[in-house]
């Protein structure tokens, strides 16, 4: 009987898993198998059979200099992205918890809509809203007084066309970390808030010492949520800068590996870029499953 009630759980889940299985295990060999290989497109209308490259292809894109580059600026463009998210999602979540029902209603409202937007939706919207030519951006930057703002394009420099596409990505992501902190914030005890209270403590000085720490677990699956997504940002980069802009300057490690293997028909090398996204991504997932481990023993 004690066999029996141990399995029974995995009896449950396993058409789950099997299904899971097919849809991602299948796919993450198929494109790990593409990285060992030369697969062109001479190999994919059968001109040319494919060749065993063992690590070739990774050794080629480390000799790489813009695989390097957009390596370093993905991770810096990612890191910047779950910090604003983060910070932007935490504040708001405060917020709910201070305002009346129905300004509480109507930010939520409009933070759901946002998150329930396309991805294709919102960035042509916010690429309308800072357009050199029509947008309202840049006019109302000019009424102020800032004359260089006068037909600005915030697409052509790098850094301006990353701040953009940040913002889209905050704007777009940040309802999930407030609805999410905001739970753990309304699961909070008041007793311990008014204690807080009582012994003087400041909004931060509560909010550093005592609401902060009970929301260890919830803020560390929505910072490696966060992560995870804007790690792989596609879309607003694609759209926002016309493909990664002028002379690939705003290039993520997704969208260089668009253009390898779909662009180029580079299939192969864009296949090894798609490996080493996933093993950034599983070591970082790693590393949260063993944070929660770590938490769990202290508790």
């Amino acid at each position: 009987m004690r066999t029996r009630s141990r399995w029974t759980p995995w009896l449950y889940l396993a058409p789950a898993l099997v299904l899971l299985g097919g849809l991602l295990l299948y796919p993450v060999y198929e494109l790990g198998l593409i990285s060992f290989l030369e697969y062109t497109q001479a190999q994919v209308s059968g001109g040319r059979p494919t060749s065993f490259q063992g690590l070739g292809n990774y050794a080629a894109l480390w000799r790489d200099g813009q695989f390097r580059e957009v390596l370093a600026a993905t991770v810096l463009f990612a890191a910047a992205c779950v910090a604003a998210t983060l910070a932007t999602g935490c504040a708001l979540a405060v917020l709910l918890t201070r305002v009346r029902a129905l300004p509480r209603l109507a930010l939520m409202t409009a933070a759901l809509g946002a998150w329930a937007t396309p991805a294709v939706t919102g960035s042509t919207v916010w690429l309308f809203l800072f357009d050199p030519d029509f947008g309202p951006v840049d006019k109302f930057l000019t009424r102020l007084g800032m004359s260089g703002f006068d037909g600005y394009s915030w697409t052509y420099d790098r850094y301006s066309a990353f701040a953009l596409v940040l913002l889209e990505v905050v704007w777009c992501s940040f309802p999930f970390v407030m609805v999410t902190v905001y739970a753990g914030i309304r699961a909070i005890p008041e007793e311990v808030l008014e204690a807080a209270a009582l012994d003087g403590a400041s909004q931060w000085r509560t909010w550093r010492a005592v609401t902060a720490p009970m929301l260890r677990p919830i803020l560390v699956v929505v910072t490696i949520q966060s992560v995870i997504w804007d790690f792989k940002v596609f879309t607003q980069i694609y759209v926002m800068t016309n493909g990664g802009g002028i002379a690939g300057q705003n290039l993520t490690l997704n969208v260089y590996a668009y253009q390898k293997a779909f662009a180029s028909s580079q299939y192969s090398l864009g296949s090894a870029i798609g490996v080493v996204m996933l093993l950034i991504l599983l070591a970082v997932t790693l590393a949260y499953l063993r944070l929660l481990r770590r938490q769990g023993e202290e508790i």
